[in-house]
């Protein structure tokens, strides 16, 4: 009987392994614009149960197209975000993405926080996951991209970040899109922590 169990608890331990990964501790350190404490109590996603799903796969000039706008969009964000622009954000997020981040900016000016970004360019950006879940298209991109990000209080005095400095940003978006909407534009419905 024990060595049933021991052979049962290891068979499950290298099953989380393999799913779960492992930290080597040689990983390069990842900035991410969207990790600071307003981003880290999202509502939790609707679990989408006992629904089909379908992974399909974006190739081609149609990947391309995808991936073009993908970076357009992810640009807009991240700059209406900084500068506060709810009206912008609203057009790219999906209804639940759209309230979480008009809260991180309501506290953020509640605190007198100025923030400015200065988005220099893209380094990669890939699909990491396409599929679709009945009428609903999900794409989990992977962005890495270069800023310059300061934040300041009321007194304009810097409280994060260096204006002198270009930092390198890993992000992963999920992008969703319903095939029986008249609007065809994607919108960001979740930012994954990775």
């Amino acid at each position: 009987d024990i060595i049933l169990l021991g052979m049962i608890a290891g068979f499950i331990i290298l099953r989380l392994r393999n799913v779960l990964g492992r930290k080597t501790g040689h990983q390069d350190k990842v900035f991410t614009e969207f990790a600071e404490k307003n981003f880290k109590n999202f509502k939790k996603e609707a679990k989408v149960e006992k629904e089909e799903v379908k992974k399909t796969s974006l190739i081609g000039e149609q990947k391309e197209q995808f991936l073009k706008g993908a970076e357009i969009a992810y640009e807009n964000i991240i700059t209406a975000f900084a500068a506060g622009n709810q009206k912008d954000l609203k057009e790219l997020l999906s209804p639940e993405m759209s309230s979480n981040f008009n809260e991180a900016i309501i506290q953020r000016n509640k605190l007198n926080i100025k923030s400015e970004l200065t988005f220099i360019g893209f380094k990669e950006s890939k699909v990491e996951k396409y599929e679709k879940v009945k009428s609903e298209l999900y794409a989990t991109v992977k962005f890495v991209c270069e800023i310059v990000s300061v934040k300041k209080d009321k007194e304009n005095k810097i409280i994060e970040g260096d204006p002198n400095k270009i930092k390198t940003v890993t992000d992963y978006w999920k992008f969703t899109k319903n095939i029986l909407s008249k609007d065809p534009n994607w919108h960001l419905c979740k930012i994954i922590s990775k």
